[in-house]
């Protein structure tokens, strides 16, 4: 075997030895833009959950939440919120069991936009809630969010997470 064989089988060999990892990387692709598609399918058609990963509070520390359980669930016809909050409240809620954010609302105004690199930029402002005056969620085309809550009796609060299913 000559030495120039011998070059051209290492190099055969190392090429060989590339081929998953292009394989892993066309795949990889393939489902960010699978998943890119479900996003903006339930963006869309305004189905979808935001399930909160962190609290961040304007006064204090951030908190991981260590519960699926915290979300924001969006249909065309209802906003539905439980989430927890960390802050300073200006009214007492009357009934202690429901402190955090929970509220149903039927009658909303939803807006949404594309953002500058992919994504999505949405607000919503319920009319039927006294407490909360606006949410606004931004959505990366990934389906990671970030959710901030205005509300008319509490400082504003702010929550990162990821867009669930419906």
């Amino acid at each position: 075997m000559k030495i120039q064989d011998t070059g051209k089988w290492v190099f055969a060999l190392f090429i060989f030895a590339l081929m998953p990892c292009f394989v892993h990387a066309q795949n990889r692709q393939a489902e960010r833009e699978r998943k890119k598609e479900v996003i903006q399918n339930k963006i869309q058609t305004q189905r979808f959950i935001f399930n909160a990963r962190q609290v961040i509070p304007i006064r204090g520390r951030s908190r991981n939440v260590t519960t699926d359980n915290y979300d924001l669930k969006i249909t065309p016809d209802t906003v539905i919120a439980y989430l927890p909050y960390f802050g300073r409240a200006y009214v007492a809620p009357m009934d202690p069991s429901k402190g955090g954010i929970q509220f149903t609302s039927t009658k909303f105004q939803y807006s949404k936009a594309v953002a500058k690199k992919g994504g999505w930029n949405i607000v919503i402002r319920p009319e039927d809630v006294s407490d909360v005056r606006q949410l606004s969620l931004s959505i990366s085309s990934d389906g990671y969010a970030s959710l901030q809550v205005i509300s008319n009796h509490r400082d504003p609060i702010s929550f990162n997470g990821v867009i669930g299913e419906k």
